[in-house]
């Protein structure tokens, strides 16, 4: 699951603003084949790869 930025950029470049809309935080389970418990992976990731980083 994805998570957009809600918070805005107080910049005065309105370009990396507007780029920084483009990045979200991703947080993959994944459950560890030696004990069986879940642990999380976290990435910053640009909205575009979000579905690679999932199925990787």
């Amino acid at each position: 699951m994805a998570k957009a930025a809600k918070t805005a950029i107080k910049t005065k470049d309105q370009k990396a603003a507007a780029d920084a809309k483009n990045w979200s935080k991703v947080i993959r389970t994944v459950r560890s084949a030696k004990t069986g418990a879940y642990t999380f992976k976290e990435a910053i990731v640009h909205k575009d790869k979000i579905k690679e980083f999932l199925a990787s």
